[in-house]
């Protein structure tokens, strides 16, 4: 079963105000879009329309959540089809602003939510389809995604990071989430007798693609959620917030090596394990993966038997993940007949139902048949991300060369096809992989694709390398060249990631030379895009909003006091107080620089006292603001012996009260600032903290 209803009706609300401020000119386009990206509502090409992304932790679906998606799509959407992503999401395109909030109300009341599916926040969390049916597994690591879904959604560290950050779940060591491309891969693993978890980190696609790095070969259950807020608190803490090309996590690794990003993660994982030692985790049931097939990227191409004997696991291909209305609910209605109920979506924009009886298998395709779907065949392996069908960051259409790109010619390879270089259809991970382009010859704007030959996201794989950049009037006769050569030449088992490796990338370029040559005559041959009819230009839409709007140190910073101030509460709780003043300290440093910079002043140094007399001189009608920083400064000195609870609690109510003044003030000087999540709440009241020392802070 899937996490409980992650929505929240009191911020659904919200966000239906901040709509009508925006709609009513009450609210500006910056602070607005900063708004809706938290609550997955994306901007597209079209004015006035959003697309609406619904987070499926793991691909998790049920029948009657089809049956909402698919009641939303026709009441709300201008559009005929949802969009299945390959990170399991499901996208509604074409809905009309206004409708938005109507949108978010109706997917709660399914049980479904959007909150942080977009903007500088953890996305959703993938995993394995075949987690707690395969075979192979170590754990059903749904228990482990839940747990983490559950401890970052909403969590003041996962509000403004520098930049995104995606996370996968692996049952087994064959990885098939494929946690080398991922900020953070968990992999359940088998250490002798010992069960656990390796680590990777600082994986991604897009702009300069990194395989990700071994962090901990081998972790317990019970350290799980402490790795992963290390490492997601060092991307936080250190990425680069002001050059947004170069802010995703695996460029901190280049920044600080291997070596050195390791040893500023074993840096946060200590102070964490403090913190949250009295944290419950996720405890799965684990034993010793058995036979079974690798399904591999993405999920199975054919039935395959569950672990559980007797069931079925049948895919389902969703051409360039597009389903329409009477799909959605015909395929609800399928389950229900047949006494099923959950289904999932995949990586490769597809669908499984799992828990067939074998006896029910033929009737299922049936009905599944009825509605012009079917199990996949050998090329039609084809993932597409939306391109400039709506996507503001796209070059290329790439939904609609998708299609052009099945083949039976050299088997079923995997074909992966992007609008635009940040590669959100994985083409670093195809077989052949291909992404939009603008590239100018003899004085005119081309359409092009850059291609990418032999990916392999699983365990013992490799991203794919670079081939040569074809005209997009010419990438159908690339593709279908490759698939020719490969069908004539590889070696009997041999596959096609093996088969690039063997002729190197040279042999891709000779292969392909002809179709990358232009000459000038040739030029009106190459204008325009697949479906175009107008030559090609690069539409300049201000950018995508992948990032969200402009990163203010002053918002990161008040939530990451408010990270801070949730690890100083829990030390106190623990009587742990040198490292709960140590948290304090850290507060009003972070407090205090983000406001000292909103004010034009020097906020680069650690001193609180020097903070303090820099705020006292750029606060002339408020120097009380400044003077309390730099009390602070000698509240927090002391022999760690020496702190108590009596002494402590009113300090700590004094920095949460001047931090709530000090918002204040951000907010009044800057209206584009929301930093409602990130403000204090009073510490509450525990049986170890003295009644007196309660009645103080109070």
């Amino acid at each position: 079963m899937a996490c409980h209803n992650l929505a929240n009706r009191e911020e659904i609300e919200a966000y239906a105000q901040a709509v009508g401020d925006f709609l009513n000119l009450q609210l500006d386009a910056d602070r607005f879009t900063a708004t809706r990206l938290q609550m997955g509502v994306y901007g597209q090409r079209q004015e006035g329309v959003h697309m609406v992304r619904i987070k499926i932790p793991g691909g998790r679906l049920h029948a009657p959540q089809l049956n909402a998606i698919a009641d939303l799509l026709e009441k709300y959407s201008r559009h005929d089809v949802v969009h299945i992503t390959t990170r399991q999401d499901i996208q509604l395109h074409y809905v009309p602003t206004a409708d938005t909030p109507t949108v978010l109300r109706g997917l709660a009341d399914a049980g479904l939510t959007t909150r942080e599916a977009c903007g500088n926040t953890i996305r959703n969390v993938t995993a394995c389809p075949m987690a707690g049916i395969c075979p192979r597994e170590h754990t059903d690591i749904t228990k482990h995604l839940d747990g983490a879904v559950s401890h970052f959604l909403r969590n003041p560290l996962n509000q403004q990071l520098p930049r995104k950050f995606k996370i996968s779940f692996s049952g087994c060591e064959a990885d098939c989430a494929q946690g080398m491309l991922h900020c953070m891969g968990i992999v359940a693993v088998k250490r002798g007798e010992q069960f656990g978890f390796k680590v990777l980190a600082g994986g991604g696609l897009g702009h300069k693609p990194h395989e990700a790095i071994v962090v901990e070969e081998f972790i317990e259950e019970k350290d799980l959620l402490h790795t992963m807020e290390a490492i997601v608190t060092l991307h936080n803490k250190y990425s680069d917030r002001t050059k947004r090309a170069k802010s995703r996590i695996k460029f901190l690794v280049d920044r600080f090596g291997r070596e050195g990003f390791i040893e500023k993660y074993r840096e946060e994982l200590g102070r964490i394990k403090q913190a949250l030692a009295n944290q419950p985790y996720p405890k799965g049931v684990w034993k010793t993966g058995g036979e079974g097939e690798i399904c591999g990227q993405g999920a199975p191409r054919h039935v395959v038997p569950q672990k559980q004997p007797g069931l079925m696991v049948l895919p389902i291909s969703v051409p360039i993940g597009h389903l329409n209305v009477k799909q959605l609910r015909g395929i609800a209605k399928a389950l229900g007949t047949h006494g099923l109920d959950e289904i999932r979506t995949t990586q490769d924009q597809n669908l499984m139902v799992i828990n067939v009886p074998e006896s029910k298998l033929d009737s299922l395709r049936k009905a599944i048949a009825a509605l012009g779907l079917h199990e996949p065949e050998a090329g039609d392996n084809v993932v597409a991300c939306p391109g400039t069908s709506t996507c503001r960051l796209g070059i290329t259409s790439s939904t609609l060369l998708g299609p052009k790109l099945r083949n039976q010619v050299g088997g079923d390879l995997r074909i992966r096809v992007s609008g635009c270089h940040n590669g959100c259809a994985q083409p670093e991970m195809g077989d052949i992989g291909i992404y939009g382009e603008g590239k100018r010859m003899h004085g005119k704007l081309i359409p092009h694709y850059q291609t990418y030959f032999g990916g392999n996201g699983l365990a013992g794989g490799g991203l794919a390398f670079k081939g040569p950049s074809v005209p997009a009037a010419r990438i159908e006769d690339a593709v279908q060249r490759v698939r020719v050569a490969f069908e004539k030449d590889h070696l009997p088992d041999e596959s096609f990631f093996f088969w690039t490796r063997r002729h190197g990338v040279e042999y891709f370029n000779e292969l392909l030379a002809d179709l990358v040559q232009v000459a000038e005559i040739e030029v009106g041959t190459v204008l325009r895009d697949h479906g175009d009819n107008k030559d090609f230009k690069v539409l300049q839409l201000g950018g995508g909003e992948c990032a969200g709007a402009t990163q203010m140190l002053v918002g990161s910073n008040f939530f990451e006091a408010a990270h801070e101030r949730g690890y100083r509460d829990a030390l106190v709780f623990q009587r742990k107080y040198g490292e709960a003043v140590n948290c304090a300290e850290a507060i009003a440093r972070l407090v205090g620089q983000g406001v000292v910079h909103l004010l034009g002043g020097n906020h680069k140094q650690d001193n609180l006292a020097d903070l303090g007399a820099e705020l006292v001189g750029l606060l002339s009608d408020q120097p009380e603001l400044g003077d309390q920083l730099a009390e602070f400064a000698t509240a927090f000195v002391g022999e760690t012996e020496d702190w108590t609870d009596k002494e402590l609690i009113p300090l700590f109510a004094r920095l949460d009260s001047w931090t709530t003044e000090v918002a204040e003030l951000c907010v009044s000087r800057d209206r584009q600032l929301d930093l409602s999540g990130a403000l204090p709440r009073r510490l509450p009241a525990h049986k170890t903290i003295p009644a007196e020392a309660q009645a103080a802070a109070a």
